[in-house]
């Protein structure tokens, strides 16, 4: 690497996935316990800017203008660490993050935080990546950014091990009109983060009966997204979703990421869509709710979800585009 600092920045967004990732088969590399596919959510972004500087005497996190020495800065300069090796350097770096919408609170800022992270400190490396080769990397530092690497519609991959597990695009975001209305109930930052709850998914003995019922479920989920089927595709992401929190529950210790208003939404969303509308829900790890709508239901679904007691306000994601450089 140069000796003068070499600078750039990123863009990405989070997803939602529609068939969930949880609970590792090797912690230390990420690899998922089972694939999984997603939602990439337009016009939540995250913006990252990496600069390898020589002058300084360790790695610098700045978040909203704010300097970090604690979580996530461990984190992040480990998985720059990966990039460092890579390209035989110790270079310190200066990382710029900024989100328009609320980190750690189960809208998957981790995932457009690290697909953000691994596209800029490549380029600022002068690492040449390809997408899949991206898409691992950035599943080194969160599972679900191997996702936010791409556009649209996405898959991700189990595999075997570190190589083959990548995800890649299956349909572009102008695919399907449908978009994901997030009913923010809580905007605090969660006691437990994902990382942690990984670890704890093999104590449920739940665990092991979700993740051989999961190729089942990713076909169901596959096939609903290409052939346009709303009713297919409520179905099959409330029952995934409800499956991961149960696992959560019966986890030890257990975790607890639904609120009261979150049980609430869930129930009335499935009601909104038998009387007709085309809504249904899926959580991540955290109590806000998303209500996935097709675009022609939305503006109703919308009202409804913005009236709701305890939500405090609604974020509108249609599917988006992939990471990029800026």
């Amino acid at each position: 690497m140069p000796a003068n600092p070499q600078t750039a920045t990123a863009i990405a967004s989070p997803n939602i996935a529609f068939i969930k990732y949880w609970g590792n088969r090797d912690q230390s590399i990420r690899l998922p316990a089972n694939g999984s596919i997603s939602m990439t959510l337009g016009g939540l972004e995250s913006r990252v800017a990496v600069t390898f500087d020589p002058r300084l005497e360790s790695d610098r996190l700045e978040t909203h203008g704010v300097q970090f020495d604690h979580d996530p800065l461990p984190r992040i300069s480990h998985h720059l660490d990966l990039i460092r090796e890579m390209v035989g350097t110790d270079t310190p770096a200066h990382i710029e993050t900024e989100s328009n919408f609320p980190a750690g609170a189960g809208i998957a800022s981790s995932s457009a935080v690290f697909a953000a992270l691994t596209l800029a400190a490549s380029r600022a490396a002068s690492l040449p990546l390809d997408p899949p080769s991206l898409s691992r990397l950035a599943r080194r530092g969160s599972g679900s950014a191997c996702r936010s690497i791409f556009a649209g519609f996405v898959e991700a991959f189990a595999g075997d091990s570190d190589q083959d597990a990548f995800a890649q695009s299956f349909a572009p975001p102008e695919y399907w009109r449908i978009i994901d209305l997030i009913a923010i109930v809580d905007k605090q930052h969660k006691r437990i983060g994902s990382t942690a709850g990984h670890a704890l998914a093999p104590t449920s003995p739940l665990q092991k009966a979700r993740v051989a019922d999961a190729p089942r479920r990713l076909d169901l989920c596959r096939q609903a997204i290409t052939g346009r089927n709303f009713l297919p595709l409520a179905t099959i992401l409330e029952q995934d979703s409800n499956m991961m929190h149960a696992v959560m529950l019966t986890s030890n210790p257990p975790l607890f990421y639904l609120s009261p208003t979150s049980l609430a939404l869930m129930e009335a969303i499935s009601s909104w869509r038998a009387s007709g509308l085309r809504a249904c829900y899926t959580l991540d790890a955290g109590p806000n709710v998303h209500c996935i709508t097709h675009l022609d239901d939305s503006e109703e679904v919308a009202s409804r979800l913005r009236v709701f007691p305890g939500v405090e306000e609604v974020l509108q994601a249609p599917p988006g585009e992939a990471a990029r450089l800026v």
